[in-house]
């Protein structure tokens, strides 16, 4: 059997000399190419954004409070109530339009 070629882009970027210098000077130190240590440094600072944004962390109390919460939910007050109602109207209404997703 053949090998299995994993499909690979292309990403360019004009910089000041003085950048690439310094991007040079860095992967050398680190025994990459300049473009190894380019994706290697983005791809690390990709992770770190994606991490900041969609991950949430809690303190152990933090947990404690959102776990007894789910063991023992509040009665529901009247907002809720009132937006639960709101709610199946509106699911209601949707069940008899033409148009559905």
């Amino acid at each position: 059997m053949g090998a299995v070629v994993a499909k690979q882009d292309r990403i360019g970027a004009r910089v000041p000399h003085e950048v690439y210098e310094t991007l040079c000077h860095a992967a050398e130190l680190t025994g990459a190419t300049v473009n190894q240590f380019l994706v290697q440094a983005a791809l690390k600072e990709a992770q770190a954004v994606i991490e900041r944004n969609e991950v949430l962390r809690l303190s152990s109390g933090e947990w404690r409070w959102l776990m007894d919460l789910l063991d023992s939910p509040p009665e529901p007050n009247a907002k809720l109530r009132s937006a639960l109602a709101r709610y199946i109207e509106a699911k209601q209404d949707d069940a008899g339009s033409t148009f559905s997703w």
